[in-house]
């Protein structure tokens, strides 16, 4: 089985020797590709000199997380690897997690993303935003489980393995999102083409960001932006009720916070490029990469 690792990187200088290092002691002989959105710090430099068996490709912007990857699922596509994994730069692996997670989903086809369990960057307690989106809470509870794959609705793309039916049916991330939002869109999109998302409780991998702090002021809005957007262009819903829990759902909370006001605006400016999305991502195809 060949499988192409992804890494989109931006001063991921931090974290170089955890994340490239568990990636050289991987059970299952991987390939790795970076793509480096511009860094400012000694990135490159520290892959060119210290891990030749890295391809780089240097951006020479930052294109954001989903415009990133898509160069890599690409290459995965156009070079017949039989797998693609994304793996976050802040995120490493325990030497049995990408052998397993190609095992189990040569087992379980249904499947169209298949993850490991989402540690915190110790070691010590489930990453909260997993906990959180699978409904557990205790470590050692999650990974006992006796369950092969546990289906849940989302998981982030920290540690996604994506077998080639995937990136051949639902193609790579959507433009509509530059950076956060685009993985929740993913996850709806495989959904619409009937394929399951969900976790192997076996195998762990680390992710290394307890330090960042609940969005506050602008940041708030932000997000408040991206979940409304991913409301609008899920391809589950009817135009009808995308619309609903999209852009009339924000009006809602409009009249009672102001603040709401940017946000509603900039739906409503990305409604025709969100309609043709829309479109877009129900077909079954490469869309977008």
């Amino acid at each position: 089985m060949k499988v192409l690792v992804i890494i989109v990187s931006y001063n991921f200088e931090r974290w170089i020797s955890r994340c490239l290092g568990s990636l050289r002691e991987s059970s299952l002989l991987v390939d790795t590709i970076v793509i480096d959105n511009d860094s400012k710090d000694r990135t490159t430099d520290i892959i060119e000199t210290d891990y030749p068996e890295v391809r780089l490709i240097k951006a020479g912007e930052n294109l954001g997380f989903g415009r990133a990857n898509n160069i890599g699922m690409k290459i995965a596509l156009d070079e017949e690897y039989d797998f693609a994994f994304l793996l976050n730069q802040d995120a490493w692996i325990d030497q049995e997690t990408i052998g397993t997670l190609v095992s189990t989903s040569m087992k379980h086809p249904e499947y169209g993303i298949l993850s490991p369990v989402h540690l915190t960057g110790k070691g010590d307690a489930l990453d909260k935003g997993f906990a959180e989106y699978t409904d557990e809470e205790n470590k050692e509870k999650c990974m006992s489980q006796k369950e092969e794959i546990v289906s849940v609705p989302f998981i982030n793309a920290a540690f996604w393995m994506l077998p080639r039916r995937t990136l051949e049916t639902v193609g790579g991330f959507s433009p509509l999102f530059y950076h956060y939002g685009e993985d929740i869109d993913y996850a709806h999109r495989v959904k619409y083409h009937e394929m399951k998302v969900g976790y192997v409780p076996a195998i762990w991998g680390c992710h290394d960001r307890a330090e960042r702090q609940k969005p506050i002021g602008e940041a708030f809005f932000h997000s408040e932006f991206v979940y409304h957007l991913s409301e609008y262009a899920n391809v589950n819903y009817s135009f009808s009720k995308a619309f609903a829990y999209g852009v009339l759902a924000c009006l809602k909370k409009m009249m009672k916070d102001t603040h709401y006001a940017s946000v509603w605006w900039k739906l409503i400016k990305k409604s025709m490029q969100t309609i043709n999305t829309r479109k877009i991502n129900r077909r079954k195809y490469r869309n977008h990469i």
